[in-house]
């Protein structure tokens, strides 16, 4: 059942995603979820905003707090396409978030599992349950679509 739901709202954040990717920033989708409803939406906007930290799971955690009224997010969890960033996973940490759910890995700069495991270390006063892998490869697509299609720009016509 929680696979279920947990590709539900995968397939929700890839939306969001391609929407980030359609504005020029890179897509990459997220959102919060608390007792089965969204609280919080978020794509990367970046380049759209000209903010450093307007990661997708950023600006969730932050629109979520806002709808719940607090800044604890210890009931909730995140759903975002690419596996998140020491920044992000640093925000997550500090929401308190319950349940982390990602799709594809990033090899460059993954805090949760391919670099770092931030979420999980128990060092930190916070750990968040972890489920990663979920629609890895549509989540995995859209970025390299994405990429492709920037760097042929880039190259310009043949």
């Amino acid at each position: 059942m929680a696979g279920d739901r947990d590709e539900f709202y995968m397939r929700h954040a890839l939306d969001l995603a391609e929407r980030a990717g359609q504005r020029g920033d890179v897509p990459v989708g997220a959102l919060v979820v608390r007792d089965d409803a969204i609280i919080g939406v978020g794509m990367n906007t970046r380049e759209v905003c000209g903010d450093p930290t307007g990661h997708a799971e950023v600006v969730a955690l932050r629109e979520a707090g806002t709808t719940a009224g607090r800044w604890r997010l210890d009931d909730c969890t995140l759903y975002v396409t690419l596996e998140p960033c020491p920044m992000c996973a640093g925000a997550i940490i500090n929401a308190r978030v319950h349940r982390l759910v990602f799709g594809a890995t990033d090899l460059k700069a993954g805090a949760v599992r391919s670099l770092y495991a931030l979420c999980e270390d128990p060092r930190l006063n916070h750990r968040t349950e972890v489920r990663a892998g979920v629609l890895a490869e549509p989540c995995a697509a859209v970025l390299q679509r994405f990429f492709q299609s920037a760097r042929a720009r880039q190259r310009g016509p043949s």
